[in-house]
């Protein structure tokens, strides 16, 4: 008598994201790959850094800077952070106590939701939004509440945010510089926020990681410049995005004790630490701000490059006021849909980019598609030489 072996069996599990499956940017760039496309769809440049940068990095692992950091991150780094907000917003954070070094801005936002947000408790996204904000949330157990910012202009509507709060609401999430609509909060859209949550126990999670990239004549106006945000307020940054190096995933969250102690209890379980050289590379290349401060010219010269090629095309520019991206109308070139058109253009116009109808959790089209320019001159120039066909 045979004996019947069964086969291996993997237990099946309930997802906790059922809606969740390959990310556009993921599509989009495996697409560009396979039709030899010039790829300005994902967001990461295709230059180098600083060569100072990675010297500091030899240098950090020569003098033996590859054991474990403390858990919120080397103290000269997490200073000279404290001093550059200072003097750029006016804000001081204790270096000990309200700064957290993280693994990138994405490791950052899900630590500060899973740190505050409970079953049951609302978190306002404004959409378009960038796409780990509504699975966190979830992941979380928190409702996802969604408030659209205004079609065309990307504007904060204070009126439906206003109509979004609840007794249930934890927290509200914002980004600017905007990704992607590469818009810039004004001073007293700032100030109307601010005014807003004043009678709240509403947290702010404060998306800030485009902070260095906000074009003349505006200016950055983080959460820290206002002290009633700034008490409420997790401000997260990225590393990757300043310098060049978003590979290295290095980002930080500055917040105010109480919060930081939490964000921390929840940090030193998901992460714990973050790579040790590169920490101490960066303390040390912040020691010169010019760097960070020059940034906005570098881009601002690629962006009008890039625009003066579009205004070529019968492409709508929308205004680019920081970011490295510029979102263009297509209506003037096609009546196909935001995707179908993404499509279309890889593959027959030889040029990737992303639909914003990606950002929005129904798919909401308004004719608006995303380009990078966060590229060399001659890969823009490439590609605006495909471009000039339409």
């Amino acid at each position: 008598m045979s004996t019947v072996i069964a086969a291996p069996r993997t237990p099946q599990i309930t997802t906790k994201l059922p809606a969740v499956g390959t990310t556009i940017f993921t599509v989009m760039s495996a697409l560009a790959a396979e039709k030899n496309a010039v790829n300005l769809g994902q967001g990461f440049p295709d230059f180098g850094c600083d060569p100072k940068l990675l010297q500091a990095v030899t240098d950090a692992m020569a003098a033996g800077h590859n054991q474990y950091p403390p858990m919120p991150g080397v103290l000269p780094l997490r200073n000279a952070i404290a001093s550059k907000v200072e003097a750029l917003y006016g804000h001081r954070y204790s270096a000990a106590d309200e700064i957290t070094i993280t693994a990138g801005a994405t490791q950052a936002i899900i630590t500060a939701i899973l740190a505050v947000v409970r079953p049951g408790d609302e978190v306002i996204v404004l959409e378009p939004c960038y796409d780990s904000y509504v699975p966190n949330i979830e992941l979380a157990g928190g409702t996802v509440v969604r408030v659209p910012l205004t079609p065309g202009t990307f504007r904060p509507d204070f009126d439906k945010i206003a109509d979004a709060l609840t007794p249930r609401t934890r927290a509200i999430i914002i980004n600017t510089p905007h990704n992607p609509s590469a818009t810039v909060w004004t001073d007293a859209e700032m100030r109307r926020l601010e005014d807003l949550l004043a009678p709240t126990e509403v947290l702010v999670i404060a998306d800030e990681v485009y902070e260095h990239m906000v074009y003349a004549p505006l200016r950055h106006e983080s959460v820290a410049r206002y002290p009633d945000l700034a008490a409420r307020s997790f401000i997260v940054s990225s590393f990757g995005k300043t310098y060049h190096v978003t590979g290295w995933k290095v980002g930080y969250v500055a917040a105010p004790a109480p919060l930081t102690a939490e964000f921390r209890k929840v940090h030193q379980f998901n992460v714990f630490t973050v790579n040790t050289p590169m920490q101490h590379a960066l303390a040390q290349f912040m020691t010169d701000p010019a760097p960070y401060l020059e940034l906005p010219a570098f881009y601002q010269r690629k962006r009008d490059l890039f625009a003066a090629g579009l205004a070529k095309t019968r492409l709508r520019l929308l205004p680019s006021q920081g970011t490295y991206f510029q979102c263009v109308d297509i209506s003037g070139v096609s009546d196909l849909s935001e995707s179908e058109f993404c499509l279309w253009l890889t593959g027959e116009i030889g040029v990737a980019a992303i639909p914003l109808s990606a950002f929005y959790g129904d798919g909401f089209d308004q004719r608006v598609v995303r380009f990078c320019f966060a590229k060399k001159d001659e890969t823009l120039l490439s590609a605006l030489e495909r471009l000039a066909r339409l």
